[in-house]
C-alpha cells in the first residue's frame, strides 16, 4: 500500500503542447506518453499524484487553435535509476 508520506520524488510529465511558441511534435507527444506508462508500471512503481488540465485558445490569422495539454505528478518512495531529470 503507498503512503503520501513515503514520497521522496515526484516526477513531472507534461503530455502535449504547453508552449504556444514552441509545438510539440506527435513524436514528443508518445515519448512522454511512453515515460509516464514507464512509471506507472516499471519498478519502482509510481503512483498518480495529481493531473493538471489546461488549454489555451490563440487566434492565428482567420483560424482559432486549440492547444491543451495535460500534466501528471507521478510520486515515487525513491528515485528510479532510470529517470533524467
Amino acid at each position: 500500500m503507498f503512503e503520501l508520506t513515503d514520497t521522496r520524488f515526484v516526477k513531472r510529465i507534461v503530455v502535449g503542447s504547453s508552449n504556444p511558441n514552441q509545438m510539440a511534435a506527435e513524436a514528443q507527444i508518445e515519448e512522454a506518453r511512453a515515460l509516464l506508462n514507464r512509471c506507472l508500471n516499471d519498478s519502482p512503481r509510481g503512483h498518480l499524484l495529481a493531473t493538471e488540465k489546461s488549454f489555451t485558445i490563440l487566434q492565428v490569422g482567420e483560424h482559432q487553435v486549440v492547444l491543451q495539454w495535460i500534466c501528471y505528478h507521478v510520486a515515487f518512495t525513491r528515485k528510479p535509476a532510470w529517470v533524467t531529470e
